[in-house]
């Protein structure tokens, strides 16, 4: 099949790359290189890293969609983050994966509210994209446990191989699969920011676990030193650092960090 494949983040990648060994990848379009690191320097999405490195064509704009030639048969779209138009929906059947169960969590970050929420599963769901934002007929669903330790990025990996069986089961034979409407209340997700990481000590064990391993990291202050927790466990109703940098030095693991105090007194938040 002829297909046009839209996404942005690095989880993305290994679906479009089971997708591009079988079928004829007429197009990739991701987001436009942003600045990132101290320097700002322009940096590409992994979707658009991965596409060049396959000799792919690749679209940095939703605009220039109208410029591709060639007819695609599917629109393939996972984690893109651009609102598509009529222009683009009118084309051929466009496809999503949203890892939730819609209508629950339409929006942005699926991944990272269930996460935060301490959901114990998630559904992935291969859906028909409309106007409407996630609120397209669902063809495939497929549920996926959650561990209490379970990263962001573990999730979105055990999402992209859920992904790649879906897909292929849906492209190798679509006419077998019927389209049903998502029932329920939509619920909507944000996108986290930076004030979201700062954590907030009276909150409980489990809360402020989920906070770091949704969002990758919580800021806090230990001893009066501005630190990032990037890691942590959730053992005994107790939450234990594993991983932790302070400001303006590189991460380290927890008994590291201790060790720099010298024995005193660890105070959380101050």
């Amino acid at each position: 099949m002829k297909l046009i494949l839209m996404g942005t983040n690095d989880f993305v990648v290994p679906v479009f790359d089971s997708l591009a060994n079988k079928h004829d990848i007429i197009g990739v379009f991701t987001r436009a290189p942003k600045p990132m690191g101290r320097k700002h320097i322009l940096t590409p999405s992994p979707v658009h890293v991965w596409a060049t490195n396959r000799g792919l064509i690749v679209h940095t704009s939703i605009k220039e969609f109208d410029s591709v030639t060639e007819k695609p048969d599917a629109i393939i779209v996972m984690s893109y983050g651009v609102i598509l138009r009529e222009n683009v929906l009118n084309t051929a059947k466009c496809i999503n994966i949203h890892p939730s169960a819609l209508p629950k969590y339409r929006g942005p970050s699926p991944i990272r509210t269930a996460i935060l929420n301490g959901d114990t599963n998630i559904d992935v769901c291969l859906m028909n994209m409309v106007a409407e934002m996630d609120a397209g007929d669902v063809y495939m669903r497929k549920n996926i446990a959650l561990d209490v330790n379970d990263t962001n990025a573990i999730v979105e990996a055990k999402v992209s191989n859920v992904a790649i069986d879906m897909l292929n089961k849906y492209l190798s034979n679509s006419d077998i699969f019927h389209a049903v409407p998502q029932n329920g209340t939509p619920t909507f997700t944000k996108k986290f920011t930076g004030d979201d990481e700062i954590i907030d000590w009276h909150k409980s064990p489990i809360q402020i676990h989920n906070q770091i391993r949704a969002l990758g990291c919580g800021r806090t202050k230990i001893n009066g030193i501005d630190v990032k927790i990037l890691e942590t466990r959730f053992e005994n109703n107790e939450v234990k650092i594993v991983k932790i940098q302070p400001a303006g030095k590189n991460a380290m693991d927890w008994k590291s960090f201790v060790n720099g105090l010298h024995g005193a007194e660890i105070k959380y938040g101050i």
